[in-house]
């Protein structure tokens, strides 16, 4: 059984610290079997002062971290001399016992204790959008990309703030079980499976004026036609706007353009297709919209780096029963 260590530090905040347990605790296979084991502790095994008005008594010490599959670490509060603090102590040899094989996750501002450990040096990596700036000020080692939910750089993982730290726990549930486990968690947990955009969408920006209207309905109606050509006019003409209004409007809304929001939809449906389908790759690349399967593919290996048929016996559902064929 995979296990999860999370990995509780001095002014750490309680809810950040529970999603991995939330999340990953839920997931099962089709006989109700857990899937991952999550324990819980503190550097020292001692209770550890939260962020809120009470303390927390963990079951372990550092001594699981060198047994852990993933460890994560959720954000905790700084002193005054936050330089200083981004790494407490004990934590960089804590870190040194994890195994060179194991994953490592931050959710939002924990980000900083792997970039003072080192372990985000010449990596992609994301951070709370308000902290962006400062992050990449003192780090400018790392390739802070501060649009995306999370990012995903194979062993070394980090989400953007609190409600990304869900959205990457299910990412890698649906990355080591596939959609049809993580879609499970995700219904048990009464929360999207995934998110549309990134942390564009919540960045603070002036009300929009009333008279604009949401293109929400326009990428329903988009949702329900993938396997037809769609182009950037024709969504315009929908949502009943301009081509440079309604792409003003996705990238407010979605954090992206309406191009870019239509391919990645109809990659993800060819994904979910592999996984849940015996179609072929020419038929799934047809009714996601994606023309042929030598476009999938390509498509494909350039976002995750795998092909269609690696892709689907990796994450293909384990009961295939009642599975459309073609």
């Amino acid at each position: 059984m995979h296990r999860v260590v999370v990995l509780a530090l001095e002014g750490v905040y309680p809810f950040e610290m529970t999603i991995p347990v939330r999340i990953f605790g839920t997931a099962a296979n089709s006989r109700g079997e857990p899937l991952y084991e999550v324990l819980t502790c503190s550097l020292d095994g001692r209770p550890v002062v939260t962020s809120a008005d009470f303390s927390l008594t963990v079951q372990h010490g550092g001594e699981v971290l060198p047994s852990a599959d993933t460890v994560v670490i959720p954000p905790f509060v700084c002193g005054p001399d936050e330089e200083r603090e981004w790494l407490p102590e004990g934590l960089a040899e804590a870190l040194d016992r994890i195994r060179p094989e194991a994953r490592v996750m931050s959710i939002c501002t924990a980000s900083y204790a792997l970039a003072a450990a080192g372990l985000l040096d010449g990596r992609p990596a994301t951070t709370h959008w308000n902290e962006a700036p400062r992050f990449k000020r003192a780090f400018p080692e790392v390739r802070v990309d501060a649009d995306v939910l999370f990012v995903d750089d194979g062993r070394v993982l980090t989400a953007a703030g609190v409600a990304a730290g869900v959205d990457l726990c299910l990412h890698l549930v649906r990355r080591d079980h596939g959609s049809e486990i993580a879609n499970r968690v995700a219904r048990m947990c009464v929360v999207p499976p995934w998110r549309e955009g990134g942390q564009a969408q919540y960045i603070e920006r002036p009300m929009p004026e009333p008279s604009q209207s949401s293109t929400s309905h326009t990428r329903a109606w988009a949702l329900e036609r993938l396997h037809e050509p769609l182009s950037l006019s024709g969504m315009a003409a929908h949502a009943g706007m301009s081509v440079r209004t309604l792409t003003r409007h996705f990238h407010s809304e979605v954090g992206t353009t309406p191009g870019q929001w239509l391919a990645q939809q109809r990659l993800d449906h060819a994904r979910r297709l592999l996984e849940t389908t015996d179609w072929t790759v020419d038929v799934i690349a047809d009714r996601a919209g994606l023309g042929t399967g030598a476009s999938l593919r390509q498509r494909l290996t350039a976002a995750i780096g795998v092909s269609p048929t690696a892709y689907r016996q990796t994450f293909r559902a384990r009961d295939t029963e009642g599975l459309p064929t073609r």
